[in-house]
């Protein structure tokens, strides 16, 4: 047998691996960088280059058949030999016990970063650890004590190369995140272009808030996504994302006082209520142009636009059940034309079992056809997801809903 957790250094193959992540980034034709989906991106990356943990299944161990094999005994204080200088053999037993197990089989090569001076022996047959014994004569007692040493031994390093390659997998995402960042920056730089990587609004100076109400901080198969288009990448403006957190807290602080005095809203439809909320985003932001940042155009959205597209939409609707909200959004997917575009629908419940109505919504939003993923928002009454555009999965919105119950 031969030592394991001995061919070299677990650090540095963990490296190696990283060095081949940012390589393949490197590698990328610059428009497929630009385009793709970061999210999806960074995802194939850390599933392609994260190992899987070994574990040895133990429930599983089984004994090979003995074999007889003929072993050298001449070092062998306990046997009498005369001229130890040359090989002096008995027919003795072999027994091979073996350990399946699950995960990297490559990382019972490698030394993790604590170890003994004493690895243990075995080989690696396919998803295997094989233990073999000769013993010269029948020593069961002997054969037990050997055996369960070396699993032992096997287990403590397990551990310990397990602790390391967790911390290298929990490093991944952020290595990927970096490695892309970096690059599309040096391209755009390359390119000459000015990318809008965040518009900030304009908030104006001359007026307080006028609804402020008490700060509540929220904690924020293997397959390389493909393009659904060979054009060649056009930088797009995308709305900052504090000024699409300070816009979405606005209307949170306005609902806030329609909760405080809902006989004042009580029989105010969703246009009446959309007015209300213009009035306030319009308080806190000023337009280029036109004095307003926030305009709207159709029958319930309030929107930011941009060279004639829109880059922020948000819909006043109330909850008439799912299929409604299910509407809602295909009409969002539908007015969405930037990359990262930026949503929201502000859902009111009226006359409605408001825990029921909040139980529907991720049903209705995860199981929609363009949906992507969720992204976990610390508040009951807010969900946060993205979406891709029905023609383009690369082309991402970001979609909150926030949900309020407006009693009459």
């Amino acid at each position: 047998m031969m030592h394991l957790f001995s061919d070299g250094k677990l650090a540095e193959y963990l490296g190696e691996r990283k060095t081949d992540l940012i390589t393949e980034i490197d590698s990328l034709d610059p428009d497929y960088l630009l385009k793709v989906s970061e999210t999806d991106l960074q995802e194939h990356l850390v599933a392609k280059y994260s190992l899987e943990l070994p574990r040895l299944v133990t429930n599983q161990i089984y004994q090979h058949e003995p074999e007889d094999v003929d072993i050298d005994v001449s070092r062998s204080r306990s046997h009498a030999i005369l001229d130890r200088s040359q090989p002096s053999y008995i027919q003795g037993t072999s027994i091979t016990i073996s350990i399946p197990f699950e995960g990297s089989a490559e990382l019972f090569r490698y030394q993790p970063s604590t170890f003994t001076y004493t690895p243990p022996r075995g080989r690696i047959v396919e998803r295997e650890i094989q233990l073999t014994y000769q013993m010269p004569s029948q020593d069961p007692e002997s054969l037990k004590s050997m055996y369960e040493g070396d699993l032992e031994s096997i287990q403590k390093y397990t551990g310990w190369a397990n602790r390391d390659v967790s911390a290298f997998n929990n490093f991944l995402a952020q290595v990927a995140q970096q490695g892309i960042g970096r690059r599309k920056q040096k391209i755009l730089a390359d390119r000459d272009m000015s990318a809008v990587l965040g518009i900030p609004i304009k908030r104006r100076e001359d007026v307080p808030r006028t609804y402020a109400v008490p700060e509540i901080r929220r904690k924020p198969a293997i397959q390389r996504p493909r393009l659904t288009t060979e054009e060649p990448f056009r930088p797009e403006p995308t709305l900052a994302d504090s000024e699409y957190e300070n816009t979405l807290e606005i209307i949170q602080n306005m609902v806030a006082v329609m909760e405080r005095s809902p006989q004042a809203f009580a029989e105010m439809g969703e246009e009446d209520l959309r007015w209300h909320f213009l009035v306030q985003l319009n308080g806190q932001y000023e337009g280029q142009a036109t004095g307003e940042t926030f305009n709207y155009t159709g029958k319930t959205d309030i929107l930011i636009r941009v060279e004639g597209k829109n880059i922020f939409i948000a819909e006043c609707k109330f909850w008439k059940g799912p299929k409604g909200l299910a509407d809602t959004i295909d009409q969002l997917l539908g007015y969405t034309s930037w990359r990262d575009t930026k949503t929201a629908i502000l859902l009111f419940n009226r006359d409605r079992h408001f825990n029921t109505v909040l139980a529907k919504i991720p049903e209705v939003a995860e199981f929609h056809p363009c949906f992507k993923r969720k992204i976990t928002i610390e508040a009951e009454t807010i969900f946060r997801y993205v979406f891709h555009q029905p023609d383009d999965s690369n082309r991402e919105l970001l979609l909150t809903i926030l949900a309020f119950d407006i009693p009459r």
